[in-house]
């Protein structure tokens, strides 16, 4: 049983290579290229004949078979790997196997050829069938005319072998290839489908958040076409629709961050000047909610960006914090400040978020807050700080609080940076 003990060898490294190259190919670490394939395919033939099992020179029993099914059939490259075919055995001598390669193998290439078409339209079960039928009919040719040309001491042993371990390994790898296929298949479909979801998501979103200052203003333009309208209330109205507008203004380019998180303007900020003057706009909404602001700031702290873009930021996490104690509660605002980084952390004494919300901060409509939030804010914090090359890590503690602590590259950090890129 020599034959089948060196067959059945080779096949269990062709199982070896098939479970690495799922492994890749599940992972999406690299993409085939046609041309990548007959690279690969005409390589593993060469393998097939260099490792072969050869009694007499002009015999050579190997796996051929798996390469040329699968290639052709799969890939539509089945005359190309005859025609490789032909010259690799060329390389190993002229003689009555060559002979009997070519007058099998030339018009295998044209089945090949014709079937390829058809054979994609199946289902993967019939594809798989067709694969091991076609391996079984080519190794049982392979064997029948090497039969008519030499006499076999082991006859029963080349049947045995070719019947049997090309269509195996046929099979496996036939299976592996509509596997990988497959998961790839229902993979684009999850992106489709998270895709549409996150379309509806957004209309939903943007309807909502846009609607209700747009019906506000529309009720009160239709209170100022009263003719008997006096000139107090005509002016209160317009001062009610322009604040509404500007309302759905802010909603859209809050979208428009999170989209592009660009910045328009670059200037030197005052991270300490910046965070005194958030905390002034919030500080009735503090008051309002019993909670006190404590800071602690380094003497220096800049860094560069764009402040309007830098106050939306933190006044969307200030504000979140101040939410989260509606009982009253401390918020710690303070920095730091070393030569590469300005960092600065935010403390407060709230609720809390669990992990699976902390995984999920940041992400496009979600919100802590139920039906009270949007999924807006912390979305175009996350924006906003990666457009300023910064860095944003947040801890939580059901009951206790949740702390924030963003690092931003300071000025001399930057022009380091541009030094070296420029150098």
């Amino acid at each position: 049983m020599e034959i089948t003990k060196h067959l059945f060898l080779n096949l269990s490294l062709f199982i070896i290579l098939l479970f690495f190259c799922l492994i890749f190919l599940e992972k999406g670490k690299f993409t085939l290229s046609k041309s990548s394939l007959n690279i690969i395919f005409i390589a593993t033939l060469w393998l097939c004949i260099q490792f072969s099992y050869n009694p007499v020179p002009f015999s050579r029993y190997d796996l051929r078979i798996i390469p040329l099914v699968l290639g052709g059939l799969y890939v539509g490259i089945g005359p190309i790997l005859i025609f490789a075919l032909l010259i690799l055995r060329v390389l190993y001598g002229l003689d009555i196997g060559f002979i009997e390669t070519a007058i099998l193998y030339i018009p295998f290439a044209a089945v090949l050829w014709k079937l390829h078409p058809w054979f994609l339209k199946q289902s993967p079960e019939r594809r798989i069938f067709v694969t091991v039928c076609l391996g079984m009919i080519l190794a049982i040719l392979t064997v029948f005319g090497m039969s008519l040309s030499q006499k076999h001491s082991n006859l029963f042993d080349a049947w045995f072998a070719y019947l049997v371990i090309p269509s195996l390994g046929i099979g496996i790898i036939s299976y592996g290839i509509e596997f990988v296929r497959k998961n790839n298949e229902m993979q684009q479909q999850l992106i489709k489908a998270e895709k549409l979801k996150a379309v509806e998501q957004m209309g939903a979103a943007i309807s909502h958040e846009i609607r209700n200052p747009l019906t506000a203003a529309s009720g009160f333009v239709q209170l100022l076409q009263d003719d008997y309208l006096s000139r107090q209330k005509r002016k209160e109205y317009l001062s009610i629709v322009k604040e509404e507008l500007n309302s759905a203004e802010r909603v859209i380019q809050d979208y428009l961050t999170f989209a592009k998180p660009s910045l328009e303007t670059y200037e030197e900020l005052n991270v300490k000047s910046e965070l005194r003057q958030i905390i002034n706009i919030l500080q009735p909404l503090a008051n309002q909610n019993s909670v006190e602001i404590i800071t602690d700031f380094s003497v220096i702290g800049f860094i560069k960006g764009d402040g309007q873009k830098f106050r939306q930021c933190f006044v969307n996490v200030l504000k979140n914090a101040i939410e989260s104690m509606p009982s009253g509660g401390y918020l710690t605002i303070s920095t730091e400040f070393t030569q590469s980084f300005v960092t600065i952390k935010v403390e407060d004494t709230g609720v809390g978020m669990t992990n699976e919300q902390l995984d999920r901060l940041g992400e496009p409509f979600y919100s802590t807050k139920g039906k009270k939030g949007t999924g807006l804010g912390m979305m175009v914090v996350y924006s906003i700080v990666r457009a300023m090359d910064g860095s944003i890590w947040v801890e939580s503690e059901i009951g206790k609080g949740t702390t924030f602590l963003f690092e931003f590259p300071t000025i001399t950090a930057i022009m380091k940076k541009e030094q070296t890129i420029r150098a």
